[in-house]
């Protein structure tokens, strides 16, 4: 059930970035079909469950979602209850800073003073609640302190895949002094393993999962300081007579930038709130693994299964077969409708890579 929005929540928007390529999920993910929109978790994708998760936060009228031209169609199909206009294939592949530029461009020719969200379609989060908790509070601190909110996931293990953010003393922001808000001294790239230790022996650094929030004054302001081919942009789809027409001419001309690089690493003020529901962006099938029935040897799987003499295997089908497996260890074992993955868990991250050596119609 939809929740009713009030006035508060009315000038809130969101965008889901919904783009990215299909490769680590290979042989089930392709190009046109990449890990947010795959039912890798119940019936409903990924790009499916972050729209969902936001009922109650911003109005369903108030979601964008950005994605390429060769997903496009899947995402209509999927998020029939967004207004057409909501959903925006990017002309071509720039990364996040234009991307995200294009956005800020269609929300403020609807509300000058809105906040905003910023949200991946491709993290798994089960806890509906703390994550709205989290939101709110993220909201508030982007509001009163003129900030740019970044939520930083605690780290469980030194990962030297993610780009990590080193917090400071807590904010002073009236009314929410004990949320656990901080101010964020910098933002640090991916780390070597021995750098990713240090940092989590400190205790002061979260990982940076791509999750924004601010206020369009403040982000506009900061853009027009440290990007202003970005602000520019903005400003010339503000007053487009033909919004698409200016994103197809324009868009392509913009820098290649991250939005980390371009804005949240040169801003004056960056806010820092720690998430405290749970989450999984899912990298590999080594992640999804943890979320599928398991039997007494560890053999985890979403289909009919049988093993005689195996442990600690992944095998996963999409059309449901019988799957079994014989005196054998740690693999990874996926089925398609058109092709066979068999790997082990220690090359999961190398599937991308096997990926651009595919016959092209199995990209």
């Amino acid at each position: 059930m939809v929740r009713s929005m009030t006035s508060e929540t009315n000038s809130r928007y969101a965008l889901v970035l919904a783009g990215g390529s299909g490769q680590r999920f290979w042989p089930i993910s392709r190009d046109a079909l990449p890990k947010q929109l795959l039912k890798l978790f119940g019936e409903k994708t990924l790009l499916e469950m972050t729209v969902e998760r936001l009922d109650g936060v911003v109005p369903v009228q108030n979601i964008l979602v950005l994605t390429s031209r060769q997903q496009e169609a899947a995402v209509r199909t999927l998020l029939p209850q967004l207004p057409a206009e909501n959903i925006i294939a990017e002309p071509e592949k720039r990364d996040t800073a234009p991307a995200i530029a294009l956005a800020v461009g269609w929300v403020v020719r609807r509300d000058p003073a809105a906040t905003m969200l910023i949200l991946p379609a491709d993290h798994l989060i089960q806890d509906k609640a703390e994550f709205h908790r989290v939101l709110n509070v993220s909201i508030q601190a982007a509001e009163r302190g003129s900030a740019l909110v970044t939520i930083g996931i605690k780290p469980t293990w030194p990962c030297p895949s993610y780009g990590y953010v080193e917090r400071g003393r807590r904010a002073n922001l009236p009314g929410i002094e004990d949320a656990g808000v901080y101010e964020v001294l910098r933002f640090r790239e991916k780390p070597n393993p021995d750098l990713a230790e240090h940092f989590l022996s400190q205790g002061t650094f979260t990982w940076n999962a791509g999750m924004f929030i601010w206020t369009i004054p403040a982000v506009f302001s900061e853009m027009s300081r440290h990007c202003p081919a970005l602000a520019d942009f903005i400003s010339e789809l503000r007053g487009a007579r033909d919004f698409q027409a200016t994103v197809n001419s324009q868009f392509g001309k913009l820098p290649k930038l991250s939005i980390d690089y371009a804005l949240m690493e040169r801003a004056s003020r960056v806010l820092n709130v720690e998430a405290t529901f749970d989450w999984d962006d899912v990298g590999n099938w080594t992640s999804v693994g943890r979320y599928l029935q398991s039997d007494m040897d560890g053999n985890q799987h979403n289909c009919p299964f049988s093993q005689i003499s195996s442990q600690n295997n992944i095998v996963f089908s999409q059309t449901g077969q019988h799957i079994a497996l014989l005196g054998v260890q740690d693999l990874i074992v996926v089925s398609a409708k058109d092709a066979v993955l068999v790997t082990s868990r220690a090359h999961a991250e190398n599937i991308k890579k096997l990926a651009d050596m595919l016959p092209a119609e199995l990209r």
